[in-house]
């Protein structure tokens, strides 16, 4: 399964948009997020659809987001993991 690409990132953005409002999130590459350099989100796409793997609790956790359902599904688990993450390591305001 490879990394998504331009076309499929492009189908994924209304979840991106959703995914770049978590404070403390860097997106280093379009579809790549990082909290203080940890890999935490990224895409994936397979002519199966398209795939979310999210961290969650320290391991990736691979989550299918091709209908509506499973978008709603990964943006509720992934805006929980991510803004606990963010949560748990907050800036330093030093």
């Amino acid at each position: 399964m490879k990394h998504a690409g331009p076309n499929a990132l492009d189908e994924l953005e209304p979840l991106l948009r959703e995914i770049r409002e978590v404070e403390g999130l860097t997106e280093k590459k379009r579809g790549t997020f990082y909290h203080r350099g940890n890999a935490m989100l990224h895409f994936h796409e397979d002519p199966l659809g398209f795939f979310a793997d999210l961290k969650v609790d320290g391991e990736f956790v691979r989550l299918a987001v091709n209908t509506k359902r499973e978008e709603a599904e990964f943006l509720r688990r992934a805006t929980t993991a991510l803004r606990a993450v963010v949560s748990r390591h907050p800036k330093s305001d030093a």
